[in-house]
């Protein structure tokens, strides 16, 4: 068997054969060589992080989103009840005017015309006062007659009677308002108790002193 000389040069129309792999010169197999461990886990240290980063990134979006929510809820409230403050100091007004009407003469029997068009002015502004106040939901509680609420209604005294479930008002103070639903300033209120000895009372007021 003739050795070819590797300086020897291929014959005219013939292609040199490619240089053997290292896998090939030891083993004579051409299969490619196999992924080292040093790449694999690098490869699954790169499918770790990018694990880790969506998971960052899809909780960065659900805090982004709550903090929307949020502060779109936040902004809701405040433009609810910013006026709370100013609506408190016109219910001094409102008091005033109903006080004002609760003590005027019934017009039937007023003679003197000035004075019938002053208390006509008087329940004509108290109306206006209370159609505006209605406009921005500021809503009277005027609760005479209903079971006493703590959540809306502040009880100043007891009044033994058997005329009333006990519990009920029967006499308000001072009327009380509503904002939005929210308790802006309580109903002042009387509240029935029961007769005691199962007699009716003289109906004289009793301070509740465990209020």
């Amino acid at each position: 068997m003739t050795i070819p000389d590797e300086n020897e040069k291929p014959a005219e129309g013939e292609m040199p054969e490619p240089p053997a792999t290292e896998n090939e010169a030891q083993t004579g197999d051409p299969t490619p060589a196999a992924e080292t461990p040093t790449e694999e886990v690098a490869e699954a240290a790169l499918a770790r992080e990018l694990a880790e980063t969506k998971d960052k990134l899809l909780r960065t979006l659900a805090e982004m989103e709550n903090l929307r929510a949020r502060t779109k809820r936040e902004e809701e409230q405040a433009r609810k009840f910013a006026i709370a403050d100013f609506a408190r100091a016109i219910l001094s007004v409102a008091d005033n005017l109903h006080r004002a009407i609760e003590n005027t003469p019934d017009l039937a029997g007023v003679s003197d015309e000035a004075l019938k068009a002053l208390i006509e002015g008087v329940a004509i502004t108290e109306r206006d006062l209370l159609a505006t106040l209605d406009r921005y939901n500021i809503q009277k509680i005027d609760p005479m007659g209903e079971k006493f609420n703590h959540d809306f209604h502040q009880a100043m005294f007891e009044v033994e009677t058997a005329k009333a479930p006990p519990g009920t008002v029967v006499e308000v103070m001072q009327i009380g308002y509503t904002l939005n639903d929210r308790l802006l300033r309580p109903a002042m209120v009387g509240v029935a108790k029961a007769a005691t000895g199962g007699k009716e009372g003289d109906g004289a007021p009793h301070v509740d002193t465990e209020a």
